[in-house]
């Protein structure tokens, strides 16, 4: 792969740009760390994007080196939160690492990937340890973090331990020798204090490569919190239809994070989709065909893609329904209401809590799910109410 395209597609930022390029073509093996915080069982497609990056730089023979933050998990990142985490237990955490690293590995390279738990370090920590870390970081340094500023500023609980995490984070750095740290741009704060520990102790700073946080599957940023991810472990026939569920607006993006489409190609298919000169549910369902692909097989997308069409568009939908042209996008509660399949935005919103409203086959869970002019998509209310929406 092109060294530019390597370090900008897919890429939110890299710190520092130009020296990391210096570094890679040196011909030195890099140790690229990427570190997890097993507090829960499951990854989605939005992890995915740093751990492509990540096999990608495998296939240059970089090595990988995974961090099972078994110690931090049990604090909880408080990046994003307006709430103090609550503790888990290590039990927990072990189990949640043990499911996480078998689907780690559906997209990173085992075989070049070193794995290393945090209490190869913290556990024969000291308290003498402890302080020196501390006083390596000023309270002006902490605040600095968006999410410490807000609490602090808001009068918000903010334990004196979620201050340490960034602190406890970037020392990984210097126990592995971090050369490059790769993580969401939500992790900025926490790299770069693996950055200024480094340096205060004499070593070469880590390179930090970040990437884009991807919208779920109701339009916000894909997470837990929101109930919206597209999860590594669903089934074929589900992942698939989960990306036939997404707004049409975040083809492009995922195009170029999740595919392995040429870039030449990325500019046409925008081309094609603005001009209208291409359904945008085409461009949808292969890209439904490539993501369920990577995670599963061909087959398997071949056969989750057959049964889609199968039971969504010639078995279950009606020949004749009604259509609704959109001419702004709308949230499925005002489409509902609009459109007559419901009587009241309070009725659309009771029909979505019961589970009762699908859209192309796939269940509507939040009420925020946006849909766009020129979707294309069937909406089913209960049995018998269809409506195609365009």
């Amino acid at each position: 792969m092109d060294l530019n395209e390597l370090l900008t597609r897919g890429v939110a930022e890299v710190i520092v740009e130009a020296e990391l390029k210096k570094l890679l073509a040196s011909g030195r093996k890099l140790r690229l760390k990427q570190g997890f915080d097993p507090s829960r069982p499951h990854m989605h497609i939005g992890h995915a994007v740093g751990l492509r990056k990540l096999r990608k730089f495998q296939e240059l023979g970089h090595q990988v080196v995974l961090i099972v933050g078994d110690w931090t998990a049990q604090i909880g990142d408080p990046s994003g939160r307006d709430a103090t985490r609550p503790r888990l237990t290590a039990e927990i955490v072990q189990e949640n690492a043990r499911t996480y690293m078998e689907q780690f590995f559906r997209v990173v390279d085992r075989a070049q990937t070193e794995v290393r738990w945090q209490s190869e370090w913290f556990g024969t920590f000291k308290l003498e340890n402890a302080l020196d870390l501390a006083g390596r970081f000023t309270m002006a340094q902490m605040l600095a973090h968006e999410t410490f500023r807000k609490r602090y500023e808001a009068g918000a609980p903010l334990t004196i331990l979620e201050l340490m995490y960034p602190m406890l984070q970037g020392y990984d750095s210097v126990a592995i020798h971090s050369d490059v740290e790769f993580g969401g741009t939500d992790q900025k704060f926490n790299n770069l204090a693996g950055r200024e520990l480094m340096t205060q102790m004499g070593m070469e700073p880590q390179h930090v490569l970040l990437v884009p946080l991807i919208p779920g599957t109701d339009g916000r940023k894909m997470g837990k919190t929101f109930d919206n991810t597209v999860d590594v472990t669903l089934t074929p026939a589900d992942m698939y239809g989960k990306i036939m569920s997404m707004s049409d607006a975040v083809m492009p993006l995922y195009y170029e994070i999740l595919t392995d489409v040429p870039l030449s190609e990325l500019d046409e298919i925008r081309q094609s989709r603005d001009s209208g000169t291409v359904n945008p549910r085409d461009l949808k369902m292969r890209l439904a065909r490539d993501i369920v692909s990577q995670f599963h097989s061909a087959a398997d997308a071949t056969v989750a893609e057959e049964a889609f069409i199968r039971q969504f568009r010639e078995r279950e939908i009606p020949e004749d329904i009604p259509v609704h042209t959109l001419n702004a996008p709308m949230t499925i509660v005002d489409l509902l209401a609009d459109s007559g399949l419901a009587a009241s935005k309070s009725e659309a919103r009771r029909l979505i809590n019961g589970g009762g409203v699908r859209v192309d086959g796939t269940k509507v869970e939040q009420y925020e799910l946006t849909l766009e002019p020129g979707a294309d998509v069937v909406v089913q209310v209960g049995k018998r109410k269809f409506l195609r929406v365009q």
